[in-house]
């Protein structure tokens, strides 16, 4: 038997988290490093995971396997295994956690218990291991209960880390949160519970390889058990109508359960819209196309008039990510290669683009106090490494050539072009958008006159640990905006197997004259 390597990975970080929980109430101070060095464990093993995983012949299929008996009366299996892209998202999880611990090293400084027990700062890191566990067990599992589990599993930390450490309106983001989440839970588990009977059944009936392609049942059966999916997953992505929660969960937590909620847990939506709707039910999935194909546009308009017109910075940044995702799902149901592979590629850029807007934010809120734009202005001047990390996080963010996003929005929309010309002519509006509430955002906050501020009250530029937390976000957009490749190995055996079950191939070149060449 092979080494369970995908099971250590989440025992690690939930060891980490009871050490973590566990430490007496002297010793409390020694959360934070236990909870970093925990995570860097865990980011190890992602990378020789990386390692490990083979781009060759075997690169459309799931590697790293491990498959045991656990309910088979229910086809229930504890099953693990990655591809490309479920590869790529744990090992952007396993980098962005580590860098989101060090972030919030201070969060929690002058917040301490009456007892002077601890509890909370000790909670806190703790809770971010276990959001860790579940981030990776939900893009490992193999199985469609097992992924269930771990889709509502993750609710639990995040609902914590929101509702107990946030802003000042954090139970009612944190509830918000909560509930349309398990709203859209409880719409897929009745198609987890429905998928079981229109499949090959058996022990293990609920593996991903025993349901693609064997999806039994009626034409009007198998569009409903996409319906069940697909709103669940548009809620968790999220998708325009149906995002409300996001800026009120996103501008209410701490800037690093922010970057962990919006970098990594929505992305479990795209994610499975490619794994579960297009693999499971492609005939549901082509049908229902010009109306998945029409929101994502509206998604992406509507997400970035939302940040123009934003005057709270958090909220802004989450409404770019409302727009940023309407271009991943239009990517993924262009259904082709190239738009697939820019989506995959997308759903690993944004994180990193998003972690850079919301943890440099986060830095220039603690310095002042304020979410409110209006209440900044000149601040280049008091704090210019600040203010450039800002700039080329949000350049990165709006897709400018040489960074990484760039090359995912530019494989989004040319993919989408060869099927949909209106989609694709409509999203481009989308990058003049982003152009306008990055670059004014940046214009109202840190240029202008120098402000003027109380001798002891100046703020003071980043310092070390804040851009230790930087660097390898920013080295992610050169890296990736210059040399895509590794990533793109990863990702396009994935995706050409998943339009391989679709049963479509990508558009034939045509002429000049509109004809195939």
């Amino acid at each position: 038997m092979s080494f369970p390597l995908l099971t250590v990975m989440m025992v690690v970080p939930l060891v980490g988290a009871a050490v973590v929980w566990l430490l007496p109430a002297g010793s409390s101070r020694l959360a934070r490093p236990i909870a970093l060095a925990t995570s860097l464990v865990t980011l190890v093993l992602a990378l020789l995971a990386w390692a490990r995983f083979d781009t060759g012949s075997s690169a459309g299929r799931y590697q790293l396997t491990e498959t045991h008996s656990w309910i088979p009366q229910f086809g229930v299996s504890y099953a693990l295994g990655v591809d490309g892209i479920a590869l790529s998202l744990i090992v952007m999880a396993a980098i962005l956690t580590p860098v989101c611990l060090l972030a919030a090293w201070n969060d929690l400084e002058g917040d301490r218990d009456d007892d002077g027990s601890g509890r909370r700062e000790k909670t806190y890191f703790a809770l971010m291991l276990v959001l860790l566990t579940f981030m990776v067990g939900v893009f490992a599992a193999r199985d469609v209960f097992l992924f269930y589990v771990f889709f509502e599993a993750m609710l639990i930390p995040v609902y914590f880390l929101i509702g107990l450490f946030g802003g000042p309106r954090r139970q009612y983001a944190a509830v918000k949160f909560i509930l349309f989440s398990l709203v859209g839970g409880l719409i897929m588990l009745v198609a987890v519970i429905a998928l079981y009977f229109h499949g090959p059944g058996g022990e293990q009936g609920f593996l991903y390889e025993a349901l693609e392609g064997n999806v039994t049942g009626s034409t009007a059966t198998q569009r409903w058990l996409f319906l069940g999916f697909f709103i669940a997953f548009a809620i968790k992505a999220p998708m325009w109508p149906v995002h409300t929660w996001l800026p009120d969960a996103a501008s209410e937590a701490r800037p690093a359960t922010a970057v962990l909620l919006v970098g990594v847990l929505d992305k479990v939506g795209t994610f499975g819209m490619l794994r579960f709707c297009l693999g499971f039910f492609p005939e549901a999935s082509k049908w229902a196309t010009p109306v998945v194909i029409t929101l994502a546009v509206i998604s992406v308009i509507y997400g970035a008039l939302l940040a123009i017109g934003s005057r709270d910075i958090m909220r802004l940044i989450a409404f770019t990510s409302i727009s940023h995702f309407g271009f991943i799902v239009m990517g993924i149901f262009a259904m082709t290669s190239t738009a697939g592979a820019g989506s995959a590629l997308y759903m690993v850029n944004h994180g990193f683009s998003t972690a850079g807007l919301f943890l440099i934010a986060g830095f220039l809120v603690a310095r002042h106090g304020s979410q409110r734009i209006a209440d900044y202005g000149g601040w280049q001047r008091v704090t210019p490494v600040l203010a450039g990390t800002f700039l080329v996080a949000g350049l990165s963010s709006l897709a400018l050539p040489g960074l990484s996003s760039y090359v995912s929005e530019f494989l989004v929309l040319a993919g989408t072009f060869q099927r949909y010309e209106w989609a694709a002519a409509i999203g481009t509006i989308g990058i003049v958008l982003a152009a306008l509430y990055i670059l004014l955002t940046y214009q109202r906050v840190f240029t202008g006159p120098r402000p003027t501020f109380a001798e002891a009250a100046e703020p003071r530029d980043l310092g070390l640990r804040e851009k230790l937390v930087v660097a390898p976000i920013i080295a992610s957009f050169l890296l990736l905006g210059f040399f895509p490749k590794p990533v793109l190995d990863l990702v396009n055996p994935a995706v050409s197997k998943t339009l391989e079950l679709v049963g479509v191939t990508d558009p034939a070149p045509t002429n000049a004259s509109g004809s195939a060449q």
